[in-house]
């Protein structure tokens, strides 16, 4: 099909990987952030004693598939940064977008999801859950901020990879 369209299939499978990971990594950060988590916050097991441990084990794994996803978008970004259609400061804008949402999975899975599983385990097994601890307030807040910058990043990113796209198979 995309010899059909001119379309160069080296370029056209690194955009495909660019766009797969982009796509997935969004929406699967919406589904946690909107979906999974205030399930789980309803159901309450937020105020389960065990919850810091769940929570851990579900963000370790989504962690490791952001770093997956970021580094499979900025290696597609720096193979398409020469033969883009797309003008030379958006290849470098989106170099710098990617790499951005590299980081920000870096930041969540080696700072973030330590700290906060670490401030939310009960080591006393006999006091009650009294809520949320201390200094998880500032944590979520950072969380949201770099979760927006995420979003945005990502979405502006995908938007530029499909508009490559359809330059290249409407010229």
């Amino acid at each position: 099909m995309n010899a059909v369209f001119g379309v160069d299939s080296q370029q056209s499978r690194w955009r495909t990987i660019a766009m797969f990971a982009l796509g997935f990594w969004l929406s699967s950060s919406l589904v946690i952030d909107f979906v999974i988590m205030p399930c789980l916050s309803t159901a309450g097991m937020m105020s389960q004693a065990s919850f810091a441990t769940a929570g851990y084990s579900i963000f370790w794994t989504f962690n490791r598939v952001e770093l997956l996803c970021g580094a499979l978008i900025l290696a597609s970004l720096l193979v398409l940064r020469g033969s883009s259609n797309l003008y030379h400061y958006v290849r470098r804008w989106s170099i710098l977008l990617s790499l951005v949402m590299l980081g920000i999975a870096i930041i969540y899975t080696y700072i973030m999801t330590p700290q906060m599983s670490a401030m939310a385990l009960q080591l006393n097994l006999l006091e009650p859950v009294s809520g949320m601890p201390a200094g998880m307030v500032q944590m979520h807040e950072g969380y949201w901020l770099l979760e927006a910058i995420k979003l945005m990043a990502g979405t502006t990113l995908l938007s530029w990879c499909y508009q490559d796209y359809r330059r290249l198979v409407c010229s």
